[in-house]
C-alpha cells in the first residue's frame, strides 16, 4: 500500500473526472431458499453491462477477517488508512449535520431504543421512530444536568442523536454502552484510560437520568451511546490527490465523513435519482464525485432480504442518468456487507467494478459476489481503489526513477 506522502507527491491535475457510487452494506449471503445474495437476486442489467465492459473483484474494507463500522469503511474507500486514521462516530454523526465540534468536546452517536420490563434491549432502534419525535425527546434529555460540564444533545435523523459533553479534562477513550445486540441490558461505560473515569462516570450519570425521562414512554424508552471521539487531525483529499471532491448523500454520519476530507457537500432527499441530477448540474465544477445510496444497508439491518433486492434494483435503474454523464472513471462497491440474513454488518469481502477508457476488461459478465471472485481485480485492500481510480483518471505520475 503506498503511502499518503508518496500519493501526495505523484498526483497531478487531470481534466478527467471520477465518479464513486457506494451502495452501502452491498456484500450478502445467500438465501437458503434460492441459493443467492441480494446482489444476485436483483434484475442489475447496468451493473451488469458495466461489468462487462469494466474490471471487478472484491475488496476487503478494512482487513479479512474483520467487521467495519460505516466510518472505517468510507475512509478505506477515500485512500485512508482506517487503522491510522481512527474516527469515531459521534465526531461525524456532529459534522453531519454542522455541529461545529470544539477540540476539547466528546461526541458521541446515540440510538433512541427499546428495554422491556426487565431492561433487556428488545429493538436498538425504537422501530426506528420519526425524526420529529426523535427531536422531541432530544429536548428533554438536553434539560439533564450534569455537574462541571455542558450538554448537548441534538437530533439526527429518525432514531439517531448526537450526544456532545463540553468541559475541562474530559476524554474520548470510553466503553460503548450499546452491546449492538438485543436480548441483553445496556452496557455501562466504562474508562478504556484511568484519565478517561471523570468523562465515563458522567456518561453513566447521564444515561441513568435519561432512562428516568423516558420512562413510560414507547417505543422510545431507552438511549445507547457508541463511537465516543474528538475531532482528529486529517489531511483532506484536495492536500493528497489534488482533487476538487463533492459528496452527495443523505445520512448525516456519511455528510459528515465527507466533509472531514475536504468535499463539497450536496444535500438531497433521495440519492438516486435527485443525487445524478445534482451531479449532472455540477459535473464541471468538480472532478470528484462520491454518492451515497444507504437504503440497502438499511434493508439489511432490519433482516429484509427482499427489501435490499428492491434497493439495489433501484439504484441500477438509475445508473442510466450516470453513464449520459459518460465519467472518465466509474467505481462502483459499497463499504461494508450488510448481509439481511445476518441482520448487520459482517466480515464478508464486497464486489467491486471499475470502468475506464484504460481499464483492462475481464470476462466478468455479471455484478455479483460470485462473478466477482473471478475479476481481473482479484481480492484487494479498500485503500487500493483510489490509487486504481486515479491511475485510470490519468492522474498519476510515475513513481521512482
Amino acid at each position: 500500500m503506498i503511502s499518503i506522502e508518496e500519493l501526495k507527491q505523484i498526483s497531478v491535475v487531470s481534466p478527467s473526472r471520477i465518479v464513486m457510487l457506494v451502495i452501502d452494506g452491498l456484500g450478502g449471503l445467500p438465501n437458503p431458499e434460492t441459493n443467492k445474495t441480494e446482489l444476485e437476486s436483483a434484475h442489475t442489467p447496468h451493473l451488469d453491462q458495466l461489468a462487462a465492459w469494466g474490471v471487478c473483484g472484491l475488496i476487503d474494507p478494512v482487513s479479512p477477517g474483520i467487521t467495519p463500522g460505516s466510518g472505517p469503511g468510507h475512509l478505506a474507500l477515500f485512500g485512508y488508512d482506517p487503522f491510522k486514521f481512527s474516527i469515531g462516530r459521534g465526531v461525524l454523526e456532529a459534522l453531519g449535520i454542522g455541529f461545529e465540534l470544539q477540540e476539547t468536546d466528546v461526541a458521541a452517536r446515540g440510538n433512541f431504543c427499546t428495554i422491556d420490563g426487565q431492561g433487556l434491549i428488545t429493538d436498538r432502534r425504537a422501530g426506528r421512530i420519526s425524526t420529529d419525535i426523535c427531536a422531541e425527546l432530544c429536548s428533554l434529555l438536553e434539560k439533564i444536568e450534569l455537574k462541571g460540564v455542558q450538554l448537548f444533545v441534538l437530533p439526527v435523523r429518525e432514531h439517531r442523536f448526537l450526544f456532545v459533553v463540553r468541559g475541562k479534562n474530559l476524554s474520548a477513550e470510553v466503553s460503548d454502552t450499546d452491546p449492538q445486540k438485543t436480548g441483553v441490558i445496556p452496557n455501562s461505560a466504562s474508562a478504556l484510560h484511568p484519565e478517561a473515569k471523570q468523562t465515563a462516570d458522567l456518561v453513566n450519570e447521564f444515561v441513568g437520568k435519561a432512562r428516568e425521562v423516558l420512562a413510560g414512554r414507547h417505543p422510545a424508552n431507552m438511549i445507547l451511546l457508541r463511537g465516543f471521539s474528538k475531532l482528529p487531525e486529517i489531511p483532506s483529499m484536495s492536500e493528497i490527490y489534488k482533487l476538487r471532491p463533492a459528496a452527495i448523500a443523505r445520512y448525516p454520519m456519511y455528510k459528515g465523513l465527507a466533509k472531514l476530507v475536504g468535499m463539497k457537500i450536496f444535500d438531497i432527499d433521495n440519492v438516486v435519482e435527485d443525487g445524478i441530477r445534482i451531479l449532472a448540474d455540477r459535473y464541471h465544477e468538480h472532478d470528484f464525485f462520491y454518492i451515497h445510496a444507504k437504503e440497502s444497508d438499511s434493508a439489511g439491518e432490519d433482516g429484509d432480504f427482499y427489501r435490499k433486492v428492491q434497493a439495489i434494483e433501484k439504484v441500477d435503474s438509475a445508473l442510466p442518468l450516470l453513464l449520459r454523464l459518460k465519467p472518465d472513471v466509474l467505481v462502483v462497491t459499497g463499504d461494508h456487507s450488510t448481509p439481511a440474513l445476518f441482520r448487520g454488518h459482517s466480515w464478508h469481502p464486497v464486489p467491486i467494478l471499475l470502468f475506464s477508457q484504460w481499464c483492462r476488461p475481464d470476462r466478468t459478465k455479471e455484478f455479483s459476489e460470485s462473478a466477482c471472485i473471478h475479476g481481473g481485480l482479484g481480492r484487494l485492500s479498500a485503500v487500493d481503489i483510489m490509487p486504481l481510480a486515479m491511475a485510470n483518471a490519468l492522474k498519476l505520475n510515475k513513481y521512482g526513477a
